[in-house]
């Protein structure tokens, strides 16, 4: 999955969103179990501190009594973190009763800090105990035996590391789980994602058949959604056949219309053996190699674009070799090849065969006895390479500068016209591949083609 492709943006954003969610969820929760927990605590505390009420207060006494032990051992063991106090209200005034667990220290009251009652006239606050304990504590005033006696605070603590256990227990639990959850729909939006775009990875594979020449157009069902995509595109890959076509009969058209008349002007001054017919015949034959050339191009323009033409180059070369052998077999010359199996060219076999003849040819006109083809696969560009070496004399560099040109020739005595090698180099132009002159390592000339594999 790579970082630009829909794919990963899909599934980037969903995993993102998962990862804010699941925490901020997790946080929520977690504030809503600590409220519960507060909550629930504070309930026992109000019962105990009800409890402490009940147990102190006798009927028209106007001071507290000693309430013992109200039911609760936990508040007899020292510093076990559950304690009650009871407290005349005014500062400096000590305790009149406390909790065994106190022992002789004394609670730090919310109404001492400042802190208001609620609704409930119940004062609630975090504390430090004694031993440094953080204690949760509810007070609330009471006037034992009405509004005209003295008023005294009541006071309930308990330890609210308790809280803290929980609500450690409850976080890891739902750590855990949300880990789960979240690992669990990352999971199902990768697969979700792959399935989801598994008819565009079968567009591309039905493409890439087309333009290997495994197929002609887009077919198999798709999605709705992508039914009107599957519909253009087949509607594009046929216009672009019907254009070619016409493309190539208006070539042909145009040939003829041409070379016809200049076959009559040819024929009829070769009748003649005067200077002017001499001169009319060769630049006739000027004339033709420039409309052959030039609508070489044309055709080949309009092929080169053309969908689904795939050459293969091992069987264009062994072709070559065989008619090549044929040629030069007087000279004894030996042509080698080494063409990667299962390499294909992406366009038509006449402008293979051309390009590459051409190369060979050459060679062979060249070489003193030997001269090797070799084509190999450049996977990373998606395009393969032709390197064609013969043990000639080889050309320097201005030479080979030159040679590319067309209608130049170093030496008049070899056969041709001078356009083959600027027929190669319009022909690679034409596929944007890239055609080089280098010096071979066996002493003579290299060219080297470099072309979109299919």
């Amino acid at each position: 999955m790579r970082a630009n492709s829909l794919a990963f943006r899909l599934f980037a954003s969903a995993a993102a969103w998962t990862l804010v969610v699941l925490p901020v969820t997790a946080f929520l929760l977690v504030s809503l179990y600590r409220q519960a927990l507060e909550r629930n605590f504070d309930a026992r505390l109000n019962v105990y501190l009800t409890s402490l009420v009940a147990s102190s207060t006798e009927e028209g006494a106007p001071t507290p009594t000693d309430p013992a032990d109200f039911g609760q051992p936990i508040f007899g063991i020292p510093f076990s973190g559950w304690y009650w106090q009871i407290k005349p209200l005014g500062k400096g005034t000590r305790p009149d009763f406390i909790s065994d667990s106190l022992l002789d220290q004394q609670l730090n009251l919310p109404s001492a800090n400042g802190i208001e009652p609620d609704a409930s006239l119940t004062r609630r606050a975090h504390i430090d105990g004694p031993n440094r304990q953080r204690l949760r504590i509810v007070e609330r005033e009471i006037r034992p035996s009405g509004a005209n006696s003295p008023p005294y605070s009541y006071a309930v603590a308990g330890d609210s590391s308790e809280i803290d256990r929980d609500l450690a227990a409850f976080t890891t639990m739902l750590i855990a789980a949300l880990a789960v959850a979240g690992l669990g729909l990352v999971a199902a939006t990768f697969f979700q994602v792959r399935f989801g775009l598994s008819p565009l990875r079968a567009i591309r594979e039905r493409l890439a058949a087309i333009r290997s020449g495994e197929a002609e157009k887009l077919e198999g069902e798709l999605p709705l959604e992508i039914k009107p995509l599957q519909q253009e595109l087949n509607a594009l890959i046929q216009s672009n056949r019907e254009i070619v076509e016409r493309a190539r009969t208006h070539v042909g058209n145009l040939a003829h219309a041409l070379k016809t008349p200049l076959s009559v002007i040819s024929n009829e001054a070769r009748t003649q053996s005067d200077t002017l017919s001499t001169k009319v015949i060769e630049q006739a034959e000027i004339m033709r190699s420039q409309i052959t050339h030039h609508l070489d191009r044309a055709r080949v323009a309009a092929r080169s674009n053309a969908i689904g033409e795939v050459t293969d180059v091992g069987a264009v070369l062994r072709a070559l070799k065989r008619t090549l052998d044929r040629i030069y077999e007087e000279r004894g010359l030996t042509l080698e090849l080494d063409a990667a199996p299962g390499l294909k060219f992406q366009g038509e076999r006449q402008d293979f065969e051309e390009m590459v003849g051409n190369l060979l040819d050459n060679a062979c006109k060249w070489a003193r006895s030997n001269v090797r083809a070799s084509a190999e696969r450049d996977a990373s560009a998606g395009q393969f390479t032709v390197t064609v070496d013969d043990d000639g004399p080889g050309l320097n560099q201005a030479e080979r500068a030159r040679i590319g040109k067309r209608g130049q020739r170093l030496d008049e005595t070899k056969p041709g016209s001078g356009l083959g090698l600027s027929i190669v180099a319009d022909l690679v132009h034409l596929y944007k591949g890239r055609f080089a002159l280098e010096p071979s390592p066996q002493g003579g000339l290299r060219a080297r083609l470099e072309l979109p594999a299919a």
